[in-house]
């Protein structure tokens, strides 16, 4: 048999020295043998399934001496590369609280060492093999002796019989013929080989506990001293026990047919239980089918009803739409148009549009364009549209040529002899817009009938102008006092004072025949083609305020508020002016007339106050159509005004005959006004104000570039549209520069601002302005430099219109940055001479390949 790695003194020897090259403290090995370590799997119920690969180690149980207290452990010593031990681990033996045989090594040579500190217990300890079951008993011997003696305790033991171990170590143990000195002297003593090396006198069962275990055994008289006399007194006590057991079954049948009695009564009730149970289960069944048909019913009845309500609602909805306000249908039937009744006709008209506009195929469900009452309804709201605006046209026929009547009865409203009177129509106009809505309201209904109503305004109104301008006409030339030349116009002496006279007379009453009336027809016109509904733009601007009218003009729900400038209804409109101021022009002739019969010579002063007047006429009424342009909304891109006014001023020098000066005039009036309504337009959106100002300057200088070479006063103000643009567009390149470069010059402005107190050697001991400042923020501003310019470059694309201003306007933005770059450069070096920083020319590089 081969020697037990126990009795190896070289291994304890190399177990000190690996112990000892690792503690401070030395500790005495007391047993040391060479082991197989395998890490055991947790299987169903807590059980070690398996292990892993076993590798070889060596446990040591040493101890170590700390005062009048022993400390025992439990080492694990592993094989360095080199064959030399050294710890691996180290368990005290004061946390051994369970020592278990592996059952699944039939060989029994596999145990386990359970330590109550281990941190997690969900991992399986590690299995220790022994060559041979010798080995496993004799260090586990050790093991539990050393607890027993140190600690006063044993662990656990699994697996193994405490008594089989203590007999065990009897028979296994040597024995050593010792002298002992006693006062008689030197005697032998036998002292077994484990207690020569281990100073343990008790053993595993205490001596108490087996003379207790013995006087137990002694109470009873087993007779067992031979073995026949023992097997015959075992078969007489078994053949008693069984005849007592068949006994008792015999005085027990009564008490068994009770019993048996009681299950069959049980077992017919457990029987009618289950047939009552299939009943109730029958009838569970029944009635489950009845609630789910009374639940379906009642499903199909709560739709049936919210189908219903909805129905109801609807037909509710629909209801309002046939059904006709008996107030409305009184104003649309048989009502007064008075002026008084006016609001509850135009609420009335409201309703109509309103009702016929929702009664259309486009506007209603399919499922209700079939229907019969709408198909009624709708055939009775036509009907009511004809009547009303019959009823409507033909009460406004008669309005008209009355409120004329009442005008050209009232001799107050024109000139008397020593009076002259201006012609007054504000009664007259504030009359008439009392209807406009009124006639809004009779277009959308019916527009075929604003054509007669349109002829009896014109033949009504033009009977008061015309009678308004005969009458100021003749009261002019009543009241001028000039003699009548009778000389020819080249024969007699020259009366040069006499021909001034009759001069100025007949100009003032000229100019006051033109001031007066001209600006009356231009309004008269406007007013007509507004209140008559043309779908044209005003003429002119009006003079007056609708704030006193009760009924202001607006447009009727459903109408369109949209000037529709077409060629057709322009026509329309010019038919009805000529009609309108058909006849007007006789007047003026008189006057011509009746001057050159005063003095032939004074028609050329008359044409030259034609001629100025109506340049003063065009210069403001462009002003004014200029002037409209300005909106409380956006503009994008280029007013309309601007190429307009270049056409405009090309066919004015292509005309112009010898009327330099006024032509230069209505230049500087429409251009000035044409720069301030831009200005205004501009700041309708404060975010793309200088946006608007560069594209339209630019357009202005594009569109008359060719004109301002010839034309001075026109070069003047493309001087100045040029020096407005480059302002616009420094403002613009400024702002999308500082937008994705603010950090940096952010920084370069601190820096300006601290040079005025302060000499540059101290500003990087500024709070926020250190090197490390500087740094953070000339990365965050420089890197990804491509994308950054990228985006400036589409942030300048974004919002330009006139995409041939890009080009241009992003020369001016590399230009314009590079040279606030090169300043930040110059403030940089000044400041942090030692810090590295891209160059200019390495700047202008990168933006040259963008």
């Amino acid at each position: 048999m081969a020697r037990s790695s126990a009795d190896d003194m070289e291994l304890k020897r190399s177990c000190e020295a690996g112990i000892l090259s690792k503690e401070k403290d030395r500790e005495t090995v007391v047993m040391s043998m060479r082991v197989a370590k395998g890490r055991g799997v947790w299987g169903k119920a807590g059980k070690l399934a398996s292990r892993h690969m076993a590798k070889p180690r060596v446990l040591a149980v040493t101890t170590k001496k700390k005062g009048q207290r022993t400390k025992a452990f439990v080492r694990v010593l592993k094989y360095s590369n080199g064959g030399v031990l050294e710890p691996a681990k180290v368990y005290k033996m004061k946390h051994l609280s369970k020592v278990e045989v592996v059952p699944n090594d039939p060989s029994g040579c596999t145990f386990l060492l359970g330590f109550d500190n281990l941190r997690s217990q969900s991992v399986s300890p590690p299995q220790w093999t022994m060559r041979n079951k010798d080995d496993r008993n004799r260090f586990l011997m050790c093991i539990l002796n050393m607890c027993k003696e140190i600690y006063g305790a044993i662990p656990k033991v699994v697996g193994m019989d405490v008594v089989e171990m203590a007999m065990w170590a009897k028979d296994n143990t040597t024995v050593k013929v010792t002298q002992v000195s006693t006062k008689d002297g030197p005697i032998e003593s036998l002292v077994g080989e484990a207690d020569s090396q281990v100073a343990i006198q008790k053993d595993l069962v205490l001596q108490t506990e087996d003379e207790d275990t013995e006087a137990l055994l002694d109470t009873y008289i087993m007779a067992i001293g031979e073995a026949e006399a023992f097997s015959e007194r075992m078969k007489r006590e078994l053949v008693a026990l069984e005849s007592a057991n068949v006994y008792a079954l015999m005085e027990t049948e009564t008490v068994i047919e009770e019993v048996l009695e009681g299950l069959e009564i049980a077992s017919i009730c457990v029987e009618d239980f289950d047939e009552w149970l299939g009943i109730f289960n029958v009838k569970l069944r029944h009635m489950r089918e009845d609630i789910q048909s009374i639940e379906w019913r009642n499903n199909k009845l709560e739709l049936q009803s919210d189908s219903n309500v909805a129905l109801i609602d609807e037909l509710d909805k629909m209801l309002v739409l046939l059904q006709i306000p008996p107030e409305y249908e009184a104003s649309l039937t048989g009502g007064s148009f008075d002026e008084g009744n006016m609001v509850k006709n135009i609420e009335a008209c409201e309703w109509l549009t309103s009702a016929i506009k929702n009664l259309e195929a486009s506007n209603l469900d399919p499922t209700y364009v079939k229907l019969r009452a709408v198909r009624e309804k709708r055939a009775e709201f036509v009907l009511l549209k004809c009547t009303f605006v019959r009823r409507a046209s033909e009460f406004l026929r008669n309005y008209f040529p009355s409120l004329i009547d009442f005008m050209l009865n009232d001799k107050g409203n024109f000139s008397q002899r020593g009076q002259l009177q201006r012609p007054d129509h504000a009664d007259m106009r504030y009359k008439c817009r009392t209807y406009a809505r009124l006639l809004q309201f009779i277009k959308n209904l019916d527009k075929s009938c604003l054509m007669p109503l349109r002829k009896s305004y014109c033949h009504s109104l033009n009977l008061l102008i015309r009678r308004e301008a005969r009458e100021f006409s003749s009261e002019l030339r009543a009241g001028s006092k000039a003699s009548k030349s009778s000389t020819p116009l080249f024969e007699g002496p020259a009366n040069a004072n006499q021909s001034i006279s009759i001069t100025d007379t007949t100009a003032d009453a000229y100019c006051k025949m033109i001031t007066v009336f001209i600006p009356l027809l231009v309004d008269e016109s406007s007013f007509f083609a507004h209140f008559m509904c043309f779908d044209v733009a005003a003429l002119a601007p009006s003079d007056e305020s609708d704030n006193n009218n009760p009924v202001a003009v607006s447009e009727p729900p459903g109408s369109s508020a949209k000037p529709i400038n077409s060629s057709a209804e322009l026509g329309v409109l010019n038919q009805f002016l000529q009609e309108l101021l058909d006849g007007i022009q006789e007047d003026f002739y008189a006057i011509v007339d009746w001057a050159f019969k005063l003095d032939p010579l004074s028609c050329i002063s008359m044409h030259g106050i034609t001629d100025r007047y109506l340049s003063a006429q065009f210069v403001d009424d462009a002003c004014y159509q200029i002037e409209k342009y300005e909106r409380n909304v956006r503009q994008i891109g280029v007013v309309p005004y601007i190429p307009r006014f270049s056409q405009l001023a090309a066919r004015m020098e292509q005309y112009i005959n010898g009327s330099r000066d006024l032509v230069d005039q209505a230049y500087t009036k429409i251009v000035t006004i044409m720069f301030v309504t831009l200005e205004k337009i501009a700041q309708v959106e404060p975010k793309y104000v200088d946006i608007v100002l560069l594209e339209n300057y630019a357009a202005f200088q594009h569109s008359l570039y060719d004109l301002a070479n010839v034309v001075p006063t026109l070069a003047k103000y493309y001087h100045q549209a040029s020096e407005a643009y480059e302002q616009a567009c420094s403002r613009h390149i400024n702002l999308v520069i500082y937008i994705h470069f603010e950090k940096l010059f952010q920084f370069a402005r601190k820096i300006e601002e601290l040079m005025y107190n302060m000499s540059p050697e101290e500003i990087p001991f500024q709070v926020g302005m250190s090197k490390v400042d500087f740094r953070k923020m000339l990365k965050s501003s420089l890197s990804g430099l491509d994308k950054t310019i990228n985006a400036m470059y589409r942030k300048l694309q974004k919002n330009i219109t006139a995409e041939e201003l890009l080009p241009s306007l992003w020369d001016k933005c590399k230009k314009e940055f590079l040279d606030k770059y090169a300043t930040f450069l110059k403030l940089i070096s000044k400041i942090y001479p030692s810090e590295t920083v891209i160059s200019v020319n390495e700047m202008k590089d990168t933006l040259a390949s963008l």
